[in-house]
């Protein structure tokens, strides 16, 4: 898969793709829809297969201080995608110029001039150009005007109503992971470094991986059943274990962390990429009188995550 960042400065062999138009967040079942379409439609005129993508999210542009939404970032998209598929990825800067382009220069600028593309699919709530002042009908208007192919997917839902990044957003505050992958198609994972933490889980014999939750949507605090995927280094491969995502009350945290806790596992992971997928919450954050306490919860959660994963 082939990142392109600039529709100004364009290839010749990145220019004439057909491609799905969104932000993408979690490239969840109506995301793979619009993706399939859009391969459709290339594999009818010989054309790759893209994406138009954004960064940062318009959301993030336009409210910088407002709370984290994002479900995934960028690094974490740009491998899902890949993952389906995707032969070129056109991830935009979302700046100023860009949000100031009218629907139809839009149309022009980017989708025509620029990316040279020659069909695009898109939701069927897409709006676009400057204060969202465009929409499906419109692009296919300026489709047909200035010859490229425009397809305007249905939205599609599920056992829980209408797929959408908001309702994944939903579910997992709610500590229902299931039903966010069930709206995914995939368990929802948080991708990263590990980062070096306080040791205090090693010296209770339940050594953790660390991992940075900052930017992203915080599901529900808790302890988790996860699959563990260690994507680089010696000890890649795919594990079971078990989390934490919080501030854990038990120690005065302040920062939100992921904290795994890998059966059946020794080594060091500093640094290497992992990705957790949440399969099952279990129990919330919570104070306990002592360490012995802790320890044996950890002991039942471990124990109860084991039979979880063991099953799937």
């Amino acid at each position: 898969m082939r990142i392109i960042r600039d529709y100004t400065f364009v290839a010749e062999e990145d220019r004439g793709a057909s491609a799905a138009i969104g932000n993408f967040d979690g490239v969840h079942m109506g995301h793979q829809s619009v993706i399939d379409q859009a391969r459709a439609a290339g594999d009818a005129i010989g054309a790759p297969l893209g994406v138009m993508t954004f960064e940062p999210h318009p959301r993030q542009y336009f409210a910088p201080d407002a709370p984290p939404f994002r479900l995934m970032g960028p690094e974490a998209r740009a491998h899902r995608l890949q993952k389906l598929g995707i032969e070129r990825l056109y991830e935009l800067k979302f700046n100023a110029a860009l949000a100031s382009l009218s629907p139809e220069d839009f149309a022009r600028n980017v989708i025509h001039d620029g990316l040279g593309l020659r069909h695009v699919v898109v939701g069927a709530d897409f709006c676009f150009g400057k204060g969202r002042a465009g929409d499906a009908d419109d692009l296919q208007r300026f489709g047909r005007q200035m010859g490229f192919g425009v397809t305007v997917a249905k939205l599609i839902a599920g056992e829980q109503g209408e797929v959408s990044s908001t309702a994944i957003r939903n579910a997992l505050a709610e500590g229902r992971p299931r039903d966010a992958a069930a709206m995914l198609g995939h368990w929802h994972r948080i991708d990263g470094a590990v980062i070096g933490g306080e040791q205090r889980g090693r010296e209770l014999g339940y050594p953790t991986a660390n991992m940075s939750i900052d930017g992203l949507h915080p599901p529900r605090f808790g302890v988790y059943a996860v699959l563990v995927d260690v994507l680089d280094g010696p000890h890649k491969g795919a594990y079971h274990g078990a989390a934490s995502i919080g501030v854990r009350p038990m120690f005065n945290g302040e920062r939100p962390n992921l904290e795994t806790f890998i059966f059946d596992f020794s080594g060091d992971l500093y640094g290497a990429e992992l990705s957790i997928g949440l399969v099952e919450f279990l129990r919330p954050e919570e104070n306990f009188d002592g360490l012995d306490a802790l320890i044996a919860q950890m002991d039942a959660d471990c124990g109860r995550a084991r039979d979880i994963l063991g099953a799937l």
